[in-house]
């Protein structure tokens, strides 16, 4: 446990040397209250759901690894979600997927799910102060197949439109109730293991599709559209592309998700962010880290997420840019996932927002290129560690790595109990 004293001393030294260099400490932690992460409940149970089936995961994804102490139902995967976020600083939400309601052990096939499945989620919400976000499930089901929306069979193509457009009234009544708009995503893992014959086809039926979907306007929620890179034994092609659902949001007025995990290895996802400012009302983030493929390994503090919460930070965007996580991982305790992966992008936020911009924008406005590419590698090594660790102390959660032993001992005392 870092002493208080320790936390405050160093404090103080970051805050000086940060003025010298124009930056107010205080304006960036009072900034840090912005950044609300949307939790993703799927991390705590493998992406198991708690629907009345045996189906196993499907849909072009998989988790890895067998490490004890998965949530087998609503009440220990609440307790999780808690205990995680017992060590993560500030008020954040929580991202439910469909298959995730409340069905009290009853078989409710998806197009039937009702807001009343979900009601008490929301009391749960809103009594734990984190506010809800959705998402519809296309995989793990009978009827997934390859295709979902974009299904040439009518009867399968109108059993998920019906399932998507009860998820958007789900949402619209998680909106209500928390005063605060739901943000509903759309994700669905279409397509093809070799090439198709006429790629068209499909994307024409998922454009249809999406139109069906949306033509019912809400005012409680906002739609959110995800693309994929491919999904396991899908690898050729992909209906529901980047630039399928860049094309539609910018011309139907929806915000795009991007995941960080769904480009190829080398393309910037920070570079998309200004793009989509100025064509699509807001941004959704999933927060993921690839390795090698869309493998959603736990989030750590790279480069890759260091240039996202910068860029989101010099466009002034945190108003404009929701930001949840998408990863799920059962080789390492899974409580200390989620707090790895949230605490990990709560720093790059920390960064990006005391980052020297106004002496940087005017070295640049002035040609003085060799003085900002100096200060933008100085930067990097200025005691922004003192300056997160005095906002954990101020919300009451850990500094440093002292969460560690916490999650050990409840891993000792309580998922390892678990069968």
């Amino acid at each position: 446990m870092i002493k208080e004293s320790t936390i405050l001393s160093a404090f103080d030294v970051a805050k000086e040397r940060y003025a010298a260099v124009g930056v107010d400490v205080d304006n960036a932690l009072e900034s840090m209250k912005k950044v609300s992460l949307s939790l993703h409940c799927w991390q705590a149970d493998d992406v198991t759901g708690f629907e009345n089936r045996s189906a196993g995961l499907s849909g072009g994804i998989q988790v890895t690894g067998n490490y004890p102490g998965r949530a087998r139902n609503i009440d220990e995967l609440r307790a999780d979600i808690l205990k995680a976020a017992s060590y993560i600083a500030g008020t954040h939400r929580l991202s439910l997927h469909e298959i995730y309601g409340d069905f009290q052990g009853k078989a409710v096939d998806r197009d039937q799910v009702e807001p009343a499945h979900f009601q008490t989620w929301m009391e749960w919400g809103k009594e734990n102060g984190m506010k809800l976000d959705f998402n519809s499930t296309s995989f793990s089901h009978p009827k997934s197949g390859d295709l979902t929306l974009s299904n040439p069979d009518d009867a399968i193509r109108a059993f998920w439109i019906e399932h998507t457009k009860r998820c958007r009234l789900i949402s619209e009544e998680m909106g209500k109730y928390q005063d605060d708009p739901c943000m509903m995503n759309l994700w669905i893992h279409d397509g093809s293991k070799e090439v198709p014959a006429c790629r068209l086809k499909y994307r024409r039926i998922l454009e249809q599709s999406l139109d069906e979907i949306f033509s019912t306007k809400y005012e409680n929620m906002k739609d959110c559209i995800e693309a994929k890179l491919f999904g396991i034994g899908l690898e050729s092609y992909t209906v529901g592309s980047y630039d399928f659902y860049l094309g539609y949001g910018a011309k139907k007025g929806k915000i795009v998700t991007l995941d960080t995990g769904h480009f190829h290895l080398t393309e910037s996802v920070a570079d998309k962010v200004s793009s989509l400012l100025l064509f699509t009302p807001e941004i959704m983030l999933h927060v993921s880290r690839p390795v090698r493929w869309d493998s959603d390994h736990v989030v750590i503090l790279n480069d890759d997420l260091l240039d996202l919460a910068r860029e989101i930070i010099r466009c002034d965007a945190l108003d404009r840019v929701h930001i949840g996580l998408d990863y799920f991982d059962a080789t390492i305790n899974r409580i200390g996932a989620y707090v790895i992966g949230c605490r990990a992008t709560q720093k790059a936020f920390m960064q990006a927002l005391l980052e020297p911009s106004a002496l940087l924008r005017r070295y640049e406005a002035e040609g003085k290129y060799f003085e900002r590419l100096a200060l933008q590698e100085e930067a990097k090594t200025l005691p922004w560690n003192a300056v997160f660790d005095m906002y954990c102390l101020r919300n009451n959660v850990p500094a440093g790595e002292s969460f560690i032993a916490d999650i050990q001992a409840y891993g000792k005392e309580v998922t390892s109990l678990r069968n």
